[in-house]
C-alpha cells in the first residue's frame, strides 16, 4: 500500500512542477504546430499532442495523490517513458517523418533530454514513496 499523499510533499513538489511545465509547454507547441503547420510533419505534430496528453495527466494526477490517482500516475508515466524511448528511436530511424523537433523526437534532445529523465525520476519518486 502506498501513501498517496507522499507524491506531492518534498521533492515530489519539483517533480509536479516539471511536469506541470512540460504539460504546458507540450501542449502549446502541439497547438500552434497542429493549427499553423500540421501539413509539414503531421505525425510529429500528432505525437506531441500525444505527449502533451501524458504529461498532462501525469501532472493531475501527481498532484491530486490518491490512491487511485497515483496508479493513473504510474500508467502515465511508464507510457510516457515508452513513448519518448520508441519516439526516440523512431526519430533517428526515420528522421523523415520528423522533420520538425517533437518533445519526445531525439530523445527529448531539443528540451536538453529531460523528458528521457523525467520519467525516470517519476517512477523512483512513485516508488520512494510506497509503502512496504
Amino acid at each position: 500500500m502506498a501513501d498517496a499523499e507522499a507524491t506531492r510533499h518534498g521533492p515530489g513538489r519539483i517533480l509536479i512542477l516539471v511536469y506541470g511545465i512540460f504539460a504546458l509547454a507540450a501542449t502549446a507547441r502541439a497547438g500552434v504546430q497542429i493549427a499553423t503547420q500540421y501539413s509539414e510533419a503531421p505525425l510529429a505534430y500528432l505525437l506531441s499532442a500525444v505527449a502533451a496528453v501524458i504529461y498532462c495527466a501525469a501532472t493531475f494526477a501527481l498532484a491530486r495523490a490518491t490512491v487511485v490517482s497515483r496508479k493513473v500516475a504510474t500508467v502515465a508515466i511508464v507510457v510516457e517513458l515508452a513513448g519518448v524511448l520508441g519516439i526516440g528511436a523512431f526519430s533517428y530511424a526515420a528522421p523523415d517523418d520528423f522533420p520538425d523537433q517533437t518533445v519526445w523526437s531525439h530523445f527529448g534532445q531539443g528540451y536538453g533530454f529531460v523528458p528521457l529523465v523525467l520519467p525516470i525520476l517519476g517512477l523512483l519518486w512513485l516508488r520512494r514513496t510506497a509503502k512496504n
